[in-house]
């Protein structure tokens, strides 16, 4: 879509230090020598660096993700296979909240809708985290955090982007992307206020290859106001609206079509924090709404309620052990032929220990109390053991842990293949690992994970004559395994590489497109004090995917892409940014018979007020 850009709310953060925080995988904000387990921060920085990127792949530059349909047409679906997982295994947190869809054939959130203009950090909390998050937390837990007013006074900030969206066939380099915010922060005595607007249209790209134009087009806002009684009492309300109209083809068989979705989602949230002694107690709920329309050969409605509170206690013990004990209650509900709903009660508990002698322990356990399938209980049991040196640490880390997978409301009664027999999956993960860093100019980790699910559930073909189809758990158990490495370097005081490997590999049978082996690097170097460059690689090995046309597997073959950014800062108020994505204009597939993007190019600006 877009290449890379730079701004923020904020001045520019420096190079992360050997106190770095990780809170996605205890809710405490523990130094990550202390945390055992895999953690990814995406900060403020490198989201100015990806300005006009989707967050979708911004996300899919990291190890262990593969986000497919990020780099298609705007509008195209997207899969995200996290550790050789899919979509049903991935939750997404937004402000402190759980966010899917239950009408949706996976029940995931559609990544689509976010605009990374809007968001201040992103965490992503890999392996099985079901005690601390519930249902879906197999394979990756993505804590979003949205910006919110952090100085006094009223700071507006304007941001826009404008850019080239063709494929490797064409060569005008026309503008057919267009990107435009405007986030106004003002902070005064005890109120806080933020107010978050975006919007985004991109043309010039068919979803299946062909000649007929798909464009894509989203508005976003945001707006929240907080309120401190005190110290120790705060409250915030938020709402959120987004809306996203996209174009697409036909997938069976592959052709163009004038085919249409909309998707309008509402949000409105309500979070509190009261901090007594070395305690607090926090509430996040919310309300979401999400409707999605059809417009195809098989028209369809899809609306969907979701109520989400999660109220919990948070002590801390002689400053070395950390306790959390809580209470989340979710309800879903659709609207199909008729209306349809699922209630989960979850009590879950779980604890940090962080000796001064290098060991730590992370360990806790949740009973998911569903409205359908009855109790179940998860656990988790993480331990670790650094070693200090003199400027940094080695650390060794382990876990076991379990997550549980109800099948959600579209695969159980939805109009296409419902089963109401199905069961549920059930996924057991382990991980052992070590981290070396020597400074805060070097760190590489590396990681093996094994992950066993059981009561799998596929879209399965019955009939091949008619190609009636329904979900079914298709076996008792399957196995994901793989290597994770990352490293990141500063070996010049202004240049900074960062790179990560992943080996993915399912053993029982042929995934679809899941590349099992990934590679991405950046390479950047600040020119001067204003102005900055870089330059990111990534490489995707052979998948294999399903021609639907004629319904046999083929080979897609590995492709490289090479990305160049830049960015100079006119003044205080002023930085403009340019890039180019896919230099050298490689051809390739994601998914048979559909579009991706050729080489283009993007330009844009921030200003602050």
């Amino acid at each position: 879509m877009t290449a890379l850009g730079a701004y923020a709310q904020q001045e520019e953060t420096q190079p992360e230090q050997l106190d770095e925080v990780v809170v996605t995988d205890s809710r405490f904000a523990l130094k990550r020598e202390n945390s055992g387990k895999t953690v990814i921060t995406i900060d403020q920085e490198e989201l100015q660096q990806n300005a006009g990127r989707s967050v979708a792949e911004i996300i899919n530059t990291k190890s262990g993700i593969e986000i497919n349909g990020s780099r298609s047409n705007a509008g195209q679906n997207i899969s995200s296979f996290v550790r050789g997982g899919n979509n049903r295994q991935v939750l997404v947190i937004i402000d402190g909240v759980q966010v899917s869809d239950p009408s949706n054939v996976s029940a995931e959130f559609d990544l689509r809708l976010l605009s990374a203009s809007q968001i201040e950090s992103i965490e992503i909390l890999k392996g099985a985290a079901s005690t601390l998050y519930g249902n879906a937390a197999a394979t990756a837990v993505i804590n979003i955090t949205t910006k919110k007013a952090r100085n006094d006074g009223v700071q507006v900030v304007f941001e826009s982007t404008i850019g080239t969206n063709q494929s490797q066939d064409d060569s005008n380099y026309s503008p057919a992307d267009f990107s435009n915010a405007v986030n106004v922060f003002a902070k005064s005595g005890k109120w806080t206020g933020t107010v978050l607007a975006g919007q985004q249209y991109t043309d010039g790209l068919s979803a299946a290859i062909g000649e007929e134009r798909d464009p894509f087009s989203k508005i976003n806002g945001n707006v929240k106001l907080g309120y401190a009684f005190s110290e120790n009492f705060n409250i915030e309300a938020s709402a959120f609206y987004d809306r996203v109209n996209a174009d697409f083809d036909n997938g069976f068989p592959v052709e163009d079509a004038d085919f249409r979705s909309t998707t309008e989602q509402s949000r409105f949230g309500l979070s509190s924090t009261y901090n007594y002694g070395k305690g607090s107690v926090q509430l996040n709920a919310a309300y979401n709404t999400i409707d999605r329309g059809i417009e195809s050969s098989f028209p369809s409605q899809f609306d969907s309620e979701r109520w989400v509170i999660d109220v919990f206690n948070k002590y801390t013990f002689k400053d070395s052990f950390y306790t959390i004990v809580g209470v989340n209650v979710i309800d879903n509900k659709t609207f199909f032929a008729q209306e349809q709903n699922a209630t989960t009660v979850d009590p879950y508990v779980n604890a940090v220990y962080a000796s001064g002698f290098g060991l730590n322990i992370n360990a806790g356990a949740r009973l998911n109390n569903h409205s359908e399938y009855g109790t179940n209980l998860v656990y988790n049991l993480n331990p670790s053991y650094n070693f200090k040196l003199e400027e940094g640490y080695v650390k060794l880390l382990g876990s076991y842990s379990t997550s549980f997978i109800a099948p959600n409301l579209s695969q159980l009664f939805g109009p296409f293949g419902p089963n109401p027999e199905l069961e549920p999956e059930e996924n057991t993960t382990i991980e052992g690992g070590l981290e070396f860093r020597l400074s805060e100019k070097f760190r590489i980790s590396a990681l093996y994970f094994n992950r066993q699910e059981e009561n799998t559930i596929q879209f399965v073909t019955i009939d091949f004559e008619t190609f009636a189809a329904e979900y079914q758990n298709i076996a008792d158990r399957l196995t994901a395994n793989g290597v994770e490495v990352e490293v990141d370097a500063t070996p010049l005081e202004h240049l900074n590489i960062s790179a990560n490997y992943t080996f993915t590999e399912r053993k029982d049978e042929l995934p679809l497109r899941l590349p099992k082996h990934k590679l991405n690097a950046v390479l950047g170097y600040d020119l001067s004090t204003k102005t900055t460059a870089s330059l990111s690689y990534q490489f995707t090995s052979e998948r294999l995917d399903t021609d639907f046309n004629t319904f046999q597997n083929v080979d897609l073959e590995s492709f490289s892409l090479l990305n160049l950014y830049a960015s100079h800062r006119l003044s205080d108020a002023v930085k403009i940014f340019a890039g180019i994505d896919n230099l050298f204009n490689e051809e390739y597939f994601e998914i048979v018979g559909f579009t991706t993007r050729g080489r283009n190019a993007n330009v844009g600006f921030q200003l602050t007020l």
